[in-house]
């Protein structure tokens, strides 16, 4: 089979010349191309990617934000990192556990080096999926179904809330809470579970223990070190924290 890849870099030079590279290799196929990690994030999650070679210094969010991101996900992508600054490089790739990185310009043998890394890292994964009840498992994670209410508990009741009435999620890392108007309902549910099955343009994971109601957020007010808190429009006014990542990304989607 061969490695789907995706080529994340600002430079389109830069792109062109790996894609001419790897063009090189029977078992690598390119199917994508993005000038940012946005686009990047975009392309990932819209399709299956094996390998994504990626740089490390772009504009706007960087390779280590994108792969910031991807931690969330199931099933991501192997990630080669690509970049001019060799003080940094191994560093970097140990920090986002990338298989391999490669310094520009990129040397062909080098990458066949770096290629041989990806296919032995598949070939134990492979080995390792013996077990249909495993299959069958990831299978139900990866595609979960909606949620039209949500069940929670509350003095010996299971009560089912509408998505539209939740304000805030949120995690002690032992519970998790759902926060309407009028209470703090536990679920269990976890925040991950929560973010996979409601509606994605209703719901935004603003940091690590908060999922937000977008609909009932009210304000943005500074923090520090290019963090945001978010006040939603609950009776006391709640202010919910938003990463510095989450805040890059939330920006591009406001158009700000």
């Amino acid at each position: 089979m061969k490695l789907r890849v995706l080529l994340v870099d600002d430079e389109c030079s830069a792109r062109k010349e790996l894609r001419y590279l790897l063009e090189l290799f029977e078992d690598v196929q390119v199917v994508g191309e993005a000038a940012n990690a946005l686009e990047a994030l975009e392309l990932i999650y819209n399709l299956d990617y094996s390998l994504i070679f990626l740089d490390i210094a772009m504009l706007g969010l960087n390779g280590t934000d994108l792969t910031d991101l991807l931690r969330e996900k199931l099933d991501s992508p192997t990630i080669i990192l690509t970049t001019a600054q060799e003080e940094y490089a191994s560093a970097f790739a140990f920090a986002v556990n990338a298989v391999d990185y490669l310094l520009k310009p990129i040397h062909p043998v080098r990458l066949e080096e770096a290629l041989m890394k990806v296919r032995q890292l598949k070939d134990n994964l492979n080995a390792s999926k013996n077990t249909p009840l495993l299959s069958d498992k990831s299978e139900a994670v990866i595609h979960p179904k909606p949620l039209e209410v949500v069940p929670v508990e509350q003095r010996d009741k299971i009560i089912l809330l509408h998505p539209n009435d939740i304000i805030f999620i949120y995690t002690d890392k032992e519970n998790v809470y759902i926060k309407t108007q009028k209470d703090a309902y536990l679920t269990r549910f976890t925040l991950r579970e929560l973010e996979l099955r409601l509606n994605s343009t209703l719901f935004f994971r603003s940091h690590r223990c908060y999922l937000v109601n977008i609909r009932r957020m009210q304000e943005l007010i500074p923090y520090f070190n290019g963090t945001y808190n978010i006040v939603v429009d609950d009776d006391v006014r709640s202010k919910i924290p938003m990463s510095r990542t989450k805040t890059r990304i939330f920006k591009e989607m406001l158009g700000l």
